[in-house]
């Protein structure tokens, strides 16, 4: 599974009228309508600001609206497209200015079509993975060892500190929390603590 890894943007041009696709990261359906609301407010002289998303670690939320357009021809193109790249946790919108030319049914599928894949063809992603927040406590000779194990367990380091032991906190993947808990334990021969949250959360 996919999630963006950051934002981007394509334009289209189809007998003079303009196709205008952005996609943006987004946490929830409550986080895409309110990135729609102000993506209205940015084109307010726009014929039709048409999006489609998908949110949730399973891509349990979608949504999508044809704004205005004929039924069918815009909006869930938009969401076959997105659905087609198997990306979450993602709003694509496109604005249209009518150019005075009417596309047919057809031609705005294809157009929509189009400036979604646009869109999707320039923007960075990367797997979605599920963590868990984890924090160590240790003498200061376990820290070099226990941040090698840390790295070699592709965990996330956010915090060093240092005052009588050391701290060390960040990130984990969920099927390497374990595996972690284990090899901090036996490289500081059960003297170094490590607290691992059961809550899960991406980073």
């Amino acid at each position: 599974m996919l999630i963006p890894d950051g934002c981007s943007a394509f334009e289209l041009l189809i007998k003079r009228s303009r196709f205008i696709s952005e996609t943006a990261p987004v946490s929830s359906p409550e986080a895409a309508r309110e990135l729609l609301k102000n993506k209205k407010l940015e084109h307010p002289d726009a014929a039709h600001v048409v999006h489609a998303f998908i949110a949730g670690d399973d891509r349990q939320y979608m949504g999508m609206s044809d704004d205005g357009e004929p039924s069918g021809t815009s909006g869930k193109p938009t969401l076959e497209v997105l659905k087609g790249r198997g990306i979450t946790n993602i709003l694509l919108t496109t604005v249209r200015y009518f150019g005075g030319t009417k596309l047919g049914t057809g031609g705005l599928v294809k157009a929509y079509s189009e400036a979604a894949a646009g869109a999707l063809d320039k923007l960075s992603t990367r797997e979605l993975i599920k963590y868990r927040e984890f924090q160590i406590t240790a003498d200061y000779h376990f820290y070099q060892p226990l941040k090698t194990i840390i790295l070699e367990h592709e965990c996330r380091i956010e915090d060093e500190n240092f005052g009588i032991g050391v701290d060390l906190g960040g990130f984990v993947p969920v099927d390497k929390a374990d595996a972690l808990e284990a090899a901090v334990i036996d490289a500081s021969s059960g003297r170094a603590e490590i607290i691992i949250s059961s809550d899960i959360s991406q980073v």
